[in-house]
Formats: C-alpha cells, structure tokens, sequence
C-alpha cells in the first residue's frame, strides 16, 4: 500500500477533539440556540467523535501490535 492510499493522520489530538466536543454538548444542552447553530453544532459534534473513534481504533491496533501472541510465552 502506497502513502498515497492511507489516510492522512489527523492534526486534532484526541484530547483536544474529546474537549470540543464536551464544549458542543454543553452548548447544545444549555439551550437559546437557533435551530441553524444547533444543526452546525451537531454536524461537528458528529465529526468530533468521529475522529476520537479514529483515535481510540488507532490505539487499540498498537496495543494490539505490542501485546505476545496469545500463547507465545507458554512453553
């Protein structure tokens, strides 16, 4: 697979997504907005998490990668 064919990494951490996205949730809770802010704020909202799975996927995959094989130390 070429560099060309993978996704490029995102720039947003998972924190700083993660955070935005609790920014949303309290906006979209507290109420007063217009029906237009409240869809511009789910449509990110759902963006954000999103991109905190991608994150939590990636490192699952690394964890995995790093964890024996299940039976590699029995012997």
């Amino acid at each position: 697979m070429s560099t060309e064919d993978q996704p490029a990494e995102p720039t947003t951490t998972y924190e700083q997504a993660r955070e935005e996205l609790a920014d949303i949730v309290r906006r979209l809770e507290g109420g007063g907005l217009t029906l237009e802010e409240s869809l511009a704020l789910w449509e990110r909202g759902e963006a954000l998490a999103e991109l905190c799975q991608h994150w939590l996927d990636r490192a699952r995959e690394r964890l995995a990668a790093a964890a024996p094989a299940d039976g590699a130390d029995q012997g």
